[in-house]
């Protein structure tokens, strides 16, 4: 049992007494009891937390979750099943009865139900005809790793929304599956109160923004309009970060959810027409396939993974008074440590939950990109840090192309992960792995029949990660 000597919560003017009570209770279930943790402001000694202030959260959720047409089709009507659609209405007529702390029970979704019959809302292994997704459980227990993919997302034929989420922690598979289902809802819902005609439906052909990632700072871009195209992009940066802000607040105050010592990671993408917003969270990843000027498939990285070595995200933590170093049994694995504990130990810099860290330098706040796609952009690798523990960028890619059909590719790369992990860590528990593989050239794919359901995929393709 650890002890805490002193963890201070100040108490928000909107949380109630119930809340406070269940941080001591959430300290003393993930091995950590307190003791000098009181607030002095409480008439009745019990615990403050930190929380945001209840109402106006409470006015973001309803906000994030209104329902009604927002990005039309050319027709001008809503597609069935997209997340601002009266489809999911329904959510809003039912409620979830739900008991605090029920963190692991297998019905802690009723909500989960109207989601699952949306028209082109992928999350279980299978494909589409543009997209291909697989998740393997690995040998450390249940498989916290989820995925989505969201065709006609926010009403739009030429938007798609794709995630990969991992679970860490006790409850890692309750959060990520919650973060799965309710992100795209609120990104939804922001994408239609911010709709003006020149900031999200202005990504129109008469312009081209590409703003790289990693240390290329500058913006090439094809417009006389040169400020168009930072106003876009910023506009939907924008709405990433409070869609992602949105989401760890409602996690914090969601009662049965125990998120205090669990989390997930995320890396998320918006791809309307040839525009690509890449939201990123923690150590999962985002890998192009494209072809160079000599028209060989290249692997580009679009995202960094935010791991808590890095000198950017080392520093706030060290200022948060946050601890960081490795195990001496895996040194190259640096974690975050609470100041006076040796705990949780989490192996990425940014994550949603985690809240007994999120004093001390972990925090919710995405990386957000955004990139222009061309003809020689072939498809977008997400996959979890399982992946590409064992897989570089350039196997990855190679392993998508040489699929024998796209149906097939995200399985033909967690299988190849999986293989790996048992040659590369023989004496290592596998990790989950998961991957989506989104197809670019939508306008040419063939409209001949090219899905897998879940119950097609080949027996003779499962990898046996066996012990």
């Amino acid at each position: 049992m650890l002890q805490v000597s002193v963890v201070e919560y100040p108490r928000s003017e909107g949380e109630s007494v119930q809340l406070a009570v269940s941080k001591a209770a959430n300290l003393k279930r993930c091995g950590i009891r307190h003791s000098s943790v009181t607030d002095t402001s409480s008439d009745n000694g019990i615990e403050g937390c930190l929380c945001m202030d209840s109402v106006d959260c409470l006015l973001d959720i309803i906000r994030a979750l209104r329902m009604g047409s927002c990005l039309l089709t050319e027709s001008g009507t809503p597609i069935p099943g997209s997340p601002v659609s009266p489809a999911l209405g329904i959510m809003k007529r039912k409620s979830l009865r739900e008991r605090p702390g029920l963190c692991n029970s297998s019905s802690e979704y009723h909500q989960e139900d109207p989601l699952k019959s949306i028209p082109g809302r992928l999350f279980r292994n299978g494909a589409s005809e543009f997209a291909s997704l697989y998740s393997q459980q690995g040998k450390k227990g249940i498989n916290q790793d989820v995925m989505i993919v969201w065709e006609n997302f926010c009403s739009r034929k030429d938007m798609v929304f794709c995630g990969v989420f991992d679970g860490h922690g006790q409850y890692g598979h309750v959060v990520s599956r919650r973060v799965r289902d309710f992100l795209p809802l609120k990104l939804g819902a922001l994408l239609e109160s911010c709709v003006d005609g020149d900031s999200v439906t202005g990504l129109g052909s008469e312009v081209t923004i590409k703003i790289p990632v990693g240390d290329e700072s500058q913006a090439s871009m094809k417009s006389g309009e040169t400020d168009k195209p930072k106003q876009i992009f910023q506009s939907f940066k924008q709405l990433f970060l409070k869609a992602f802000r949105v989401m760890d607040r409602e996690l914090r105050l969601h009662a049965s959810v125990n998120c205090f010592c669990s989390g997930t990671t995320a890396v998320t993408l918006v791809k309307q027409g040839n525009h690509l917003i890449i939201g990123n969270l923690g150590d999962s990843r985002a890998v192009l396939g494209t072809r160079d000027e000599e028209n060989a498939l290249t692997a580009v990285q679009l995202t960094v993974d935010l791991k808590p070595n890095l000198p950017t995200e080392a520093e706030r933590i060290r200022k948060c008074k946050g601890r960081i170093f490795a195990l001496h049994n895996e040194p190259e694995v640096a974690r975050v440590w609470l100041p006076d504990n040796d705990a949780p130990g989490l192996a990425m810099a940014r994550a949603f939950g985690d809240f007994c860290l999120k004093d001390f330098g972990l925090i919710s706040v995405p990386e957000v990109s955004c990139r222009q796609l061309t003809e020689k952009d072939e498809f977008i690798i997400l996959a979890t840090d399982g992946v590409w523990d064992v897989l570089s960028n350039k196997e990855a890619v190679d392993i998508v192309a040489s699929a024998p059909s796209r149906s097939s590719t995200a399985m033909a790369l967690v299988g190849s992960a999986l293989r790996a992990w048992k040659h590369k860590h023989s004496t290592s528990k596998i990790d989950d792995c998961t991957a989506v593989c989104l197809f670019l050239d939508f306008d040419t794919m063939s409209r001949a029949s090219n899905t897998m359901s879940d119950n097609e995929l080949s027996s003779a393709d499962l990898v046996d990660v066996g012990e």
